[in-house]
C-alpha cells in the first residue's frame, strides 16, 4: 500500500467517507452526541498522528472503527464514578411496577417476533434504547452501556462503581427488565 496516497492519509476525506459510520457507533456507546462527536474527533486526530503505524492489513474504515473503541473505553476509564444520588433503592423503585409481590411479571414480556440481532442495526432502534438509557437511572445507564455495548467485565464494572458482584448483577439485571420494558412501549408497541 502507498502511504502517500493523499486520499489515504486525509483526515477530511476520513471524515466524509466514514464520519456517520463512526458517530453512529460512538453514539451508541456513549449518553450524549456531544462526547460521540468528541469521541470521533480523538479518533481522527490520533489516526492522522499515527499514519505512518497503519499496516493495511484491515480496511481504513476497519483500523478506524479499533482507534475509536479504544478512545471509547479510555473515554469510561478516565471518568470517575459520578456521586450520584442514586443508589440501590433507585433501581428498585424505577421497577416496581413490573412486578408484582412474588416477583412475577405483573404483564409478561412478550414475544418480540424479530430476530434482535437484526433489528439492533436499525437506526430507528438505536434511537430508542439510547432514549430508554436516557431515561433510566443514570449508573444504571452507565453500567447496561459499559457492559453490553462496550464489553466491560464484572470486575471491571465492580472497579468502576465500587461495589460488589453481586450488586453489579442486580444493576444489570434491572437494566435489562427496563431496557426490554421501554422497548416493548416505544418500539414494538409502536408497530415499527
Amino acid at each position: 500500500m502507498n502511504k502517500n496516497n493523499h486520499h489515504l492519509a486525509d483526515p477530511v476525506t476520513w471524515l466524509n467517507e466514514y464520519g456517520n459510520d463512526l458517530f453512529c457507533f460512538a453514539r451508541s456507546r456513549v449518553r450524549d452526541s456531544f462526547t460521540a462527536e468528541d469521541l470521533v474527533q480523538e479518533t481522527l486526530l490520533a489516526a492522522y498522528r499515527s499514519f505512518a503505524s497503519f499496516s493495511g492489513k484491515s480496511s481504513l474504515k476497519t483500523w478506524l472503527m479499533g482507534i475509536l473503541k479504544h478512545k471509547i473505553i479510555d473515554h469510561y476509564r478516565k471518568r470517575q464514578p459520578e456521586h450520584s444520588d442514586d443508589t440501590i433503592d433507585d433501581f428498585s423503585s424505577s421497577i416496581n411496577g413490573l412486578f408484582d409481590k412474588q416477583e412475577k411479571w405483573r404483564i409478561k414480556p412478550e414475544n418480540w417476533g424479530d430476530d434482535p440481532k437484526n433489528l439492533y442495526e436499525r437506526q430507528e432502534l438505536m434511537s430508542v434504547i439510547n432514549a430508554c438509557l436516557d431515561e433510566m437511572p443514570k449508573r444504571m445507564s452507565q453500567a447496561y452501556t459499559l457492559r453490553e455495548l462496550n464489553g466491560a467485565s464484572t470486575d471491571e464494572l465492580c472497579d468502576y462503581f465500587q461495589t460488589g458482584k453481586n450488586n453489579i448483577g442486580v444493576i444489570m439485571y434491572r437494566a435489562r427488565m427496563l431496557l426490554r420494558r421501554c422497548l416493548e412501549v416505544n418500539w414494538f408497541g409502536s408497530n415499527k
